[in-house]
């Protein structure tokens, strides 16, 4: 049987190369970390987590807790990790970065029919290939890609936020809570009040921004935006958005705050918290002065600055089929971010499926054709020619997923009852030849 390559070993790589090698299938994964590193990167670890440590909600009334649930029951590797690595994070999916990348380099590394290879993938094999390069793909398989698809020179920006020590943290200006009390006390929030909040936005607008060059603020994906091109759509944009007050009562005074600055803890331990939502790519020097505004960080002790990176996606209606393949030549096959799915767990996700289905192919199989009624089939349905107008990257979403077709009173509930649907059509399908495998 001749060997898959799997171009990447990112989230979305790494997952294709672990549903391919359990079903017997050899591959071949290449990575050029840490022979060549991107701006974003600093691990030698296969799926490194650049941007929050979260993976967001993990309930079944959010539908990337259900993609969630779909991934679990069918095998997936980087929930398998996520789960082992947990960190106390309320009612989201938070990891232990370092620990969960190792974990998943490690069960990788052990499989005996996956020849790894440490090199730049500067041209694209022949026979079965799935191309999981990733946004800040190197400039020499980029080229090669924008060779095969014309449309691939779209793109938008992405944010990373910064990370300081919790011992650096002033906690008489602090307090540990959840939103809502809901589940444990994870978060570290740092209350501003209105005089405070007001000086931090007129520095936050008017400080100095690192040189991204051809940055564009409308460029900027929405789920990803810098904080201070959301401060510049308002003055009450951030009170709105990642500094809301809302269900944060502060246990000095028992009152919700004038505003509110989350930390999430970033490792195992505790020690590192990240700023949420404060994605930013102004100059480290700016982000040391404005942040260091917020009362509760007068002392922080920034471990990592908030950074700026390209990013690029395909025109994946136009290019790609419903199991990720490129339509002018289908032994290629595409994964992650650069497909259009946005997020950790959506790109995790899309690599799941193209595993399953090119090992489908590959062993005579039918494909699975996951249906629009689960959140993974609608994701690929979407990125495949489900957008309308211009096509723009995309988190998993109810609104994505077939409706039910009768009503049930209350948002919730009928979250509800579509992840119960879909969930059963996923426990279903493992009655498929390709899931015995």
């Amino acid at each position: 049987m001749e060997k898959v390559s799997v171009l990447g070993a990112g989230l979305a790589g790494s997952e294709a190369a672990w549903q391919l090698s359990k079903r017997g299938i050899p591959v071949r994964l290449v990575e050029m970390k840490p022979e060549k590193m991107t701006p974003a990167h600093t691990s030698e670890y296969f799926a490194e987590l650049v941007c929050s440590n979260s993976l967001r909600s993990d309930e079944l009334s959010n539908a990337v807790g259900l993609l969630k649930a779909e991934m679990r029951r069918m095998g997936s590797l980087i929930m398998e990790s996520a789960d082992i690595n947990r960190v106390a994070a309320g009612g989201a999916l938070a990891v232990d970065r370092g620990g969960f990348s190792r974990y998943i380099t490690e069960k990788l590394e052990a499989q005996a029919n996956i020849e790894i290879v440490r090199a730049e993938a500067r041209d694209i094999p022949e026979g079965e290939v799935i191309i999981a390069t990733g946004p800040l793909s190197s400039d020499a398989i980029a080229e090669k890609i924008a060779a095969l698809c014309p449309d691939a020179d779209l793109h938008f920006y992405d944010a990373v936020a910064p990370i300081v020590t919790l011992e650096s943290v002033d906690m008489e200006s602090a307090f540990f809570a959840s939103r809502y009390d809901k589940g444990t006390a994870d978060y570290v929030n740092c209350p501003m009040d209105k005089e405070e909040y007001l000086a931090f936005v007129r520095e936050l607008v008017s400080a100095k921004e690192a040189e991204v060059h051809g940055f564009d603020d409308a460029g900027v994906f929405e789920g990803c935006m810098p904080v201070e091109v959301m401060a510049r759509r308002g003055v009450d944009t951030l009170r709105y958005g990642p500094l809301k007050p809302v269900g944060l009562k502060d246990p000095r005074t028992g009152r919700e705050n004038y505003a509110v600055v989350q930390l999430r803890r970033d490792n195992a331990d505790g020690t590192i918290y990240n700023m949420v939502g404060f994605q930013t790519h102004l100059t480290w020097g700016e982000q040391r002065r404005v942040f260091s505004m917020i009362p509760a960080l007068r002392n922080a002790e920034f471990v990592r600055y908030g950074v700026m990176h390209r990013n690029t996606y395909l025109n994946s209606p136009k290019l790609l089929d419903r199991y990720y393949r490129l339509k002018s030549e289908p032994r290629l096959s595409f994964a992650g971010q650069m497909t259009g799915v946005e997020g950790y767990v959506e790109s995790a996700a899309s690599g799941m499926l193209v595993g399953i289905e090119t090992a489908a192919r590959v062993l005579g199989l039918p494909p699975v054709d996951f249906p629009q009624e689960t959140a993974i089939g609608a994701l690929g349905l979407y990125i495949s020619g489900g957008s309308v107008g211009d096509f723009q990257p995309m988190n998993i979403n109810f609104g994505i997923i077939s409706p039910l077709g009768y009503r049930v009173k209350g948002k919730r509930n009928k979250n509800a009852e579509i992840s119960k649907r879909s969930l059963e059509i996923i426990e279903a399908l493992q009655e498929k030849e390709i899931f015995k495998r």
